[in-house]
């Protein structure tokens, strides 16, 4: 039988949606808390572990600027997550943080509308020169830091009932300052009350070393820490913290770059650490202000559709280049649901 090239992504995702229904994984403990509430592990399928809604690049004590219509980006964004349903994704991880456009009561309502699990987050978000920090980060002690995470965590994000699923901070590059360890030992101080995992927006190598060093120190497992933006180290600096237990996110997929992520995951299988990889886009919409009027502008990382270049076309070059449909099964389906699952211990 003659296959049409032009359906064999199609054809890899039904065959990775089969395995994820029918083969015999080890059943997860625990559960993910989404903006809907909590789903078991074996509810979220394919997911993008990495990928945003709207975000908000003002900076965080600039004067608030007019949001958007509600409306208007539901009609924008909407499409795009239904196409992902028609693509067998079911869950996507929004790690927009807080004072940089985390928008939860958007979420809530495109999950419920395409039918996608959209999980938010609580933290802050030091990289870029501390644009985004609040000025109470710099004043306050760790344990109020955390104080004020652990508040939206067992409340909900400013009174709206929706939780967060997971810790979202983020560093340049380099060994982490002052500021970076604050923040990290306040994530750190949560996750061992509640069992989110940190997923760490991380500028090199050197500044995930640093991470997973302060993790040990505090006593916090490494497989609580998600290196996000794991490109930007090097394949000696990912082997090295997946043998820790790290979590390894190749965030930022495009068109214009399947080679070089294909190098980066066919490494991590040669020295047989898929079991920690995580991939995904890192697309999403940035809020426009031209003149006081707001619009939202699709990020320009060399994706001219948000969501798809995975399936549509990375899929199909992992197939060509010898990875089973169990390996990328474990990349797309396992991975990620033990990445972000919520141990009851921890609560």
């Amino acid at each position: 039988m003659k296959i049409n090239i032009n359906l064999l992504p199609k054809i890899i995702i039904l065959f990775i949606c089969f395995s994820a229904c029918n083969q015999n994984y080890e059943e997860s403990t625990g559960y993910i808390m989404t903006v809907n509430g909590k789903i078991s592990p074996e509810q979220m399928g394919i997911s993008l572990p990495h990928e945003h809604i709207t975000t908000d690049f003002i900076g965080a004590e600039k004067v608030k600027q007019p949001q958007y219509q509600q409306d208007s980006a539901v009609e924008i964004i909407l499409p795009h997550l239904n196409k992902l349903l028609e693509n067998g994704v079911n869950t996507l991880f929004e790690c927009t943080p807080n004072y940089i456009g985390r928008d939860v009561k958007l979420l809530q309502r495109l999950s419920e509308l395409s039918q996608i699990n959209i999980i938010t987050n609580t933290g802050y978000y030091s990289a870029v020169d501390k644009k985004f920090l609040p000025a109470h980060a710099y004043t306050e002690t760790k344990e109020e830091i955390s104080a004020h995470w652990e508040k939206e965590w067992m409340e909900g994000i400013n009174g709206t009932g929706i939780k967060p699923g997971f810790i979202k901070l983020g560093v340049g590059k380099g060994k982490l300052d002052s500021i970076e360890v604050k923040l990290l030992e306040a994530a750190i101080l949560l996750s061992k009350k509640s069992g989110l995992t940190i997923a760490m927006h991380t500028g090199d190598g050197e500044a995930a070393k640093d991470e997973q060093r302060i993790l040990e120190a505090n006593g916090l497992e490494s497989g609580q820490m998600i290196w996000v933006h794991a490109q930007n180290g090097t394949d000696e600096e990912r082997e090295l913290l997946a043998k820790k237990g790290v979590w390894v996110s190749l965030d930022g997929i495009s068109e214009k770059r399947i080679e070089e992520y294909l190098q980066m995951v066919s490494y991590l299988k040669e020295k047989n650490l898929l079991h920690q990889l995580l991939i995904s886009h890192d697309d999403g919409w940035s809020v426009e202000n031209n003149d006081g009027e707001i619009s939202l502008k699709l990020f320009g990382n060399g994706n001219s559709k948000p969501y798809s270049t995975i399936f549509e076309i990375f899929v199909e070059r992992l197939t060509f280049a010898g990875f089973t449909r169990d390996e990328i099964t474990q990349i797309m389906v396992e991975n990620p649901k033990k990445a972000y699952v919520i141990d009851p211990i921890g609560n």
